[in-house]
């Protein structure tokens, strides 16, 4: 049975503080279950912290075990704390090479969730990480794609950004591209919508739309791979789906990259600019199947109903 994205990130964790004198940090990381089963049983001697409530100190303890020779694994629980956790990571540990020569590996878990998470907690803020030098980011949804995140994180001195999201947690499974001959569109999706958009161009091939869909793991750098210009410039037209925000967002910086590659008209969409509540209808998450859906048939369609509008399309 193959393991899920869980048991294999408790596996390179538990390999981890066992052969490589690692540490892992985080909040409430072996207590109530709300990083979903990805921590290994293990105690403080064997390398796992449990820290205060305070996201800035604990983001700063990980700076300081990093900088003296160690390669943490920083946990935030939930990914809207990464805004507490910025000033450590986003100012020291992506600069520490710049400003002191010394590197900061700190691999940081950040961990998306949606669904009555309210205002503080819930959402994806990888884009806010992309706009900073010397932080890659990536976005792993596979087992086969956490493993690869890892071995790029062993491998270099640099700290990396694991945008996750609890959605990935049972899948077993890996996700290639669907390339289709005759594709009306080509879809790039990024973090939980890669899985809504699959089921979106399930439902639009029964009317006929048939799309690429294309999966982005790594955001920063991000590479334009012969796959994505080749699909793009068959089909003419093209739209990244994201987890995160839409305005100031990786979607965006995506498209627009894409564009200039292909000379192709490359949309974007992600979370509203609003701000989430703990009700059901005032949830603000991944772009739902029914978003997606619509969004991809206005714009194969040239439907105006709705549409998709300057401010969500990149110009060259």
């Amino acid at each position: 049975m193959a393991n899920t994205v869980a048991e294999t990130i408790k596996s390179i964790t538990r390999r981890h503080l066992k052969e490589d004198n690692g540490l892992l940090f985080g909040q409430c990381v072996t207590a109530v279950g709300w990083i979903g089963g990805t921590v290994p049983e293990m105690t403080e001697d064997e390398g796992i912290a449990e820290l205060s409530m305070a996201d800035v100190s604990g983001a700063g303890i990980a700076v300081g075990a990093a900088v003296v020779g160690r390669r943490p694994i920083y946990v935030i629980r939930y990914q809207g704390f990464m805004w507490y956790n910025a000033a450590p990571l986003l100012n020291y540990a992506a600069k520490s090479k710049d400003m002191w020569n010394v590197p900061c590996p700190i691999l940081v878990r950040s961990i998306a969730m949606e669904g009555g998470m309210g205002p503080v907690a819930s959402g994806s803020h990888h884009g806010m990480v992309m706009r900073m030098p010397g932080m890659p980011v990536c976005s792993p949804m596979t087992p086969g794609e956490w493993r690869e995140a890892w071995d790029w994180f062993i491998s270099h001195d640099d700290p990396l950004y694991v945008s996750e999201h609890r959605r990935s947690f049972p899948i077993d499974y890996e996700m290639d591209h669907v390339l289709n001959p005759n594709s009306n569109i080509t879809i790039l999706a990024i973090s939980a919508a890669r899985l809504n958009a699959y089921e979106a161009i399930d439902q639009l091939s029964q009317e006929g739309i048939v799309c690429d869909l294309i999966h982005l793991m790594w955001l920063k750098p991000f590479q334009i791979t012969e796959t994505m210009t080749h699909s793009i410039k068959k089909t003419g037209l093209a739209l990244v789906i994201d987890s995160d925000f839409e305005i100031s967002s990786s979607a965006r910086s995506i498209a627009y990259e894409l564009m200039h590659a292909t000379s192709v008209s490359v949309y974007s969409l992600g979370l509203e600019d609003r701000t989430a509540g703990f009700a059901p209808h005032l949830d603000n998450g991944t772009p739902t199947i029914e978003k997606i859906y619509d969004h991809i048939k206005a714009l194969v369609k040239q439907d105006d109903t709705p549409s998709p509008t300057e401010a969500n399309r990149c110009e060259v």
